[in-house]
């Protein structure tokens, strides 16, 4: 019993090392745990949630030896969870959201700037002059051949109230400008009040006016224009304060819309027209690029299996060089060569031919030029995988053909393609998702253009559904996210069944051979 109990103490480690080893969890659960606190207190809910429960699985998973069997693919689901699950997740919520470039705040955060609006009143603008007194300064407001000269005050940073008095003739000294510069952000928060009662502050480096705010906050959250009376109300249907007539006052705040943006995207024909154009030449564009590269790709590997042609090694690599240069750099010397009016392969055009194609302002040149430019991209990769396919296809069937008369393009046709196609199928749907999501291309060689009139949605004749989305959040002036993130999850739905519907066609072709 003895032996068993000390192989048990050995297999388990000492005491000290459980405890330690729970001790360094904590403290590492704890760290995340302050990373979601902070998560939270700027905002990020859901990500902060993510964080707590991530912490926690992390803590019970390694500190707890019942569930040693999740440590070891405990990384992979949290990464899943951070870097796929929580992005999906979040685009969609934002989907069902205002959020945009005029409703970044909060309530409370839109509220509070524009309550710190404020007015100057040009009448009272005067130049001042700033007395140093040790660590404490005095303000000097010129008028006639004397001033105002402020009681000393320190300038550390806090908020603080003078008063000036009059006097006969301006100080001997004063600070220079450079110095009065330097003080700028403490002096802002000075208030000088002269003898008629005015207060004045700095408005600026080398003024001091009376400043009064614009609104004044009211019961039920409203607010009052000091000058003019007029109301604002918040209508947090919207995310806005909204004056009486109606008009949205920015900055505006997030709130949850529900279907709004969905409801927009059906009833809009400036966004619901092109978003169905953008889609089917998104099909397009991903179905052209596949079979074509597959094409360009397959021909010249055939080409090449040609034994009888001399310097086989040298086409290759040069072949192969187009797939060894950065994609971005060959779509932006691509780009120059496509200029319209000083590129080389409109020069050349004009010179043999006497013609100039506008290949970036016409929407059929452009869609080519973008086909081009993908199949150069694109080919090499395909070549490379046809060479390997094509010497796995048996020499002796072809022999056998040609011997019973058949001629190259029946023994390719009827021998070679059947063979390689099923190996290239899943090779060719993963081509397929790349450039159904290609906006790399999109945005380096024609950022989407030309421009798709009538659209209320920055929208191109060459954007696919990627760089269309992108362009509404990043690119237009509004940064529409919640609509973007309403058409991301249209887009989702609608590849998803796509992508279920090639799978069913997969496994009943695969169950028919």
């Amino acid at each position: 019993m003895t032996v068993a109990m000390e192989a048990q103490l050995g297999a388990r480690g000492p005491a000290w090392r459980d405890v330690a080893t729970k001790v360094v969890l904590a403290l590492a659960s704890l760290g995340i745990l302050f990373i979601a606190w902070i998560m939270y207190g700027v905002g990020q809910a859901l990500f902060g949630a993510c964080l707590v429960m991530l912490a926690l699985a992390f803590f019970v998973i390694y500190g707890f030896r019942r569930y040693y069997f999740a440590r070891f693919i405990f990384p992979g689901a949290a990464a899943v969870l951070l870097f796929v699950a929580f992005p999906v997740i979040y685009t969609i919520y934002l989907g069902f959201t205002n959020y945009s470039s005029f409703n970044l705040l909060t309530f409370e955060r839109a509220q509070e700037v524009l309550l710190s609006s404020r007015v100057i009143d040009e009448d009272s603008r005067r130049p001042f002059a700033l007395v140093g007194e040790g660590d404490e300064y005095r303000v000097f407001l010129p008028e006639g051949e004397g001033g105002f000269l402020s009681d000393p005050f320190p300038l550390d940073g806090e908020p603080i109230s003078v008063s000036a008095a009059a006097v006969d003739a301006p100080p001997a000294a004063t600070l220079e400008m450079r110095d009065v510069v330097a003080l700028r952000d403490p002096l802002s928060r000075v208030d000088v009040t002269l003898p008629n009662e005015m207060v004045l502050r700095a408005s600026g480096l080398r003024e001091f006016a009376f400043v009064e705010p614009v609104f004044q906050e009211i019961e039920d959250g409203r607010l009052e224009n000091v000058q003019t009376g007029a109301i604002l109300t918040p209508n947090q249907n919207v995310g806005f304060y909204q004056t009486a007539e109606g008009t949205n006052v920015t900055p505006g705040w997030r709130v949850f819309i529900g279907s709004g943006n969905f409801e927009r995207i059906a009833q809009s024909q400036g966004i619901r027209g092109p978003l169905v154009g953008i889609f089917i030449w998104t099909i397009t564009f991903a179905v052209a690029s596949t079979v074509l590269c597959f094409a360009v790709g397959l021909l010249l590997a055939t080409i090449l299996q040609w034994e009888h042609m001399r310097f086989r090694a040298l086409y290759r690599i040069l072949l192969i060089l187009p797939y060894a240069v950065p994609g971005f750099i060959s779509i932006l010397v691509f780009r120059g060569l496509f200029n319209q009016n000083f590129g080389e392969i409109n020069l050349i055009l004009s010179a043999v031919f006497g013609i100039r194609p506008s290949w970036f302002t016409d929407p059929f040149l452009a869609r080519a030029m973008l086909l081009m430019v993908n199949v150069w991209l694109g080919y090499p990769y395909m070549m490379l995988l046809a060479m390997g396919f094509l010497q796995s296809v048996p020499q002796e069937q072809k022999k056998a053909a040609i011997l019973e008369g058949a001629g190259a393009l029946r023994v390719f046709f009827t021998i070679t393609l059947p063979q390689i196609l099923p190996p290239f199928l899943p090779l060719l749907l993963a081509t397929f998702a790349f450039n159904f999501n290609n906006i790399v291309l999109i945005l380096l060689l024609t950022t989407g253009g030309p421009d798709i009139p009538g659209t209320v949605i920055p929208a191109g004749q060459t954007d696919i559904l990627g760089s269309f989305t992108f362009r509404i959040a990043f690119m237009d002036s509004g940064q529409q996210f919640g609509l973007a993130g309403a058409i991301t999850l249209i887009i989702f739905l609608v590849v998803s069944a796509i992508a279920y519907a090639n799978f069913v066609a997969l496994r009943r072709t695969a169950q028919k051979g």
